[in-house]
């Protein structure tokens, strides 16, 4: 159980912040970059989810959860406490390939609903479907981020297949939130010449 007793710590005034094992990196570092996307993704979905319901409200908060287990995940480099392989423990949180099965298999279910796609879809139609495009776009960004700090040094392969699903599973819910595709907004190739 997590415990949060002050908000403010002041250890960061030095421009650093602080991994799961103790260690500090400056905030510019590629592995913040990467933090920082993924919690920027979540207030995305939290901003769908406010105006979402059913099935797709309980889908946007279980995937806000995981994102937070992919937030400590990464702040938790190999080494130190994470030992050297991205194993899941007592102490150390890793995401697992079951968090991204999941998100394939609700791609699935909801897909089943879905007219056949025609063309690109452009972000918009609905209101959620508007700010399911928005979360969607940001989670891209988290990958791109993730994939980045991954050249350089080790990141989990579970997470970022999580990540990479993420932003299909939002596509996938943004088309339904516009009456299962049939009020997508397509684009139209060289329409404004």
């Amino acid at each position: 159980m997590v415990k949060i007793n002050k908000i403010y710590t002041r250890t960061g005034d030095d421009g650093t912040t602080g991994l799961v094992d103790g260690s500090r990196l400056p905030k510019h570092a590629l592995r913040m970059q990467a933090v920082g996307d993924v919690d920027e993704a979540n207030a995305a979905i939290g901003m769908a989810a406010v105006v979402a319901g059913g099935d797709l409200s309980a889908d946007l908060t279980r995937l806000q959860n995981d994102l937070f287990d992919l937030g400590a995940d990464l702040a938790t480099p190999l080494g130190g406490i994470g030992g050297e392989d991205f194993a899941p423990s007592e102490m150390v949180l890793r995401i697992v390939p079951a968090q991204a099965t999941w998100i394939e298999t609700r791609i699935d279910a909801l897909n089943a609903h879905l007219q056949p796609l025609t063309s690109f879809v452009l972000p918009g139609g609905s209101e959620l479907a508007a700010r399911l495009h928005v979360a969607r776009t940001v989670a891209r960004r988290a990958e791109r981020s993730m994939t980045a700090l991954a050249a350089s040094e080790p990141v989990n392969p579970a997470a970022l297949a999580f990540v990479n699903r993420l932003s299909d599973y939002l596509f996938t819910a943004a088309r339904l939130a516009n009456d299962g595709g049939n009020h997508d907004v397509l684009w139209t190739p060289g329409a404004n010449r």
